[in-house]
């Protein structure tokens, strides 16, 4: 298990003095980033083997959203490991030790050089430390888009600020673009989101948004192909 700890900041807030589920997922994943300097063997491994984890899908719970100057502690710790991925959670606790939100998500593994998966050999994945599975809802990591009644809506530009050390569009940026396109005072309590073609600086992603049952599904796509797909479960205001 790995553990940052944070404090919510004026940079982290909406309007409201709340916590931002952009900043929430930042949080989130540098901590996911920052677990393998728990587990030397396995960053040796993937450094002697030019491997990266790269974000699969991810799956978020809203308990309760943080405000202005609350104590966090973030903490990410691997429950399952295959030879091409491995499966987290990671959680935000308030200062009396409560989760805030819960999350699970999985990675791919991948050779930087190539882009493609690439097995992590047996003896890492055994010397590997397991922490229990978390309680918390756990959904399909794929979602289903309709085949019918989406809109359309323009393109929106990959900007260098939403470039990471990978190269690629940050994760938490999909989200962040996502929510852009919600209607306004919308309340996210909970979001699947389903990474499948990583976009680059300077690419259009086109979205088309879904209204369903429990909120919104909004697919990002470079051309033909869905490059994220965030399904929204939105609160529902009488």
């Amino acid at each position: 298990m790995y553990t940052l700890t944070y404090k919510v900041t004026t940079s982290t807030c909406d309007s409201d003095g709340r916590l931002k589920l952009y900043s929430a997922l930042q949080m989130m994943q540098d901590c996911s980033e920052m677990w393998i300097d728990s587990e030397p063997g396995v960053r040796e491994y993937f450094a002697s083997q030019n491997m990266a984890q790269l974000l699969a899908s991810r799956q978020v719970e809203v308990v309760r959203v943080p405000r202005y100057k609350e104590e966090l502690t973030v903490t990410s710790s691997v429950y399952g490991m295959k030879p091409m991925f491995g499966f987290r959670n990671t959680f935000i606790y308030d200062a009396e030790g409560k989760p805030c939100y819960k999350t699970w998500s999985m990675g791919a593994f991948v050779d930087k050089a190539t882009g493609k998966l690439k097995r992590v050999d047996d003896a890492t994945i055994a010397s590997m430390t397991l922490e229990p599975q978390l309680d918390m809802n756990y959904g399909d990591r794929r979602i289903i888009l309709p085949h019918e009644g989406g809109k359309v809506l323009e393109p929106v530009k990959v900007l260098r600020a939403d470039i990471d050390y990978n190269r690629h569009m940050n994760n938490a940026n999909y989200v962040r673009m996502a929510m852009e396109l919600l209607p306004e005072g919308s309340e996210v309590k909970g979001l699947r989101v389903e990474y499948r073609v990583a976009a680059k600086l300077g690419d259009q992603l086109t979205p088309t948004l879904f209204p369903t049952e429990t909120g919104t599904i909004i697919s990002l796509s470079l051309g033909q192909e869905a490059s994220a797909i965030i399904d929204f479960n939105l609160a529902k205001h009488s």
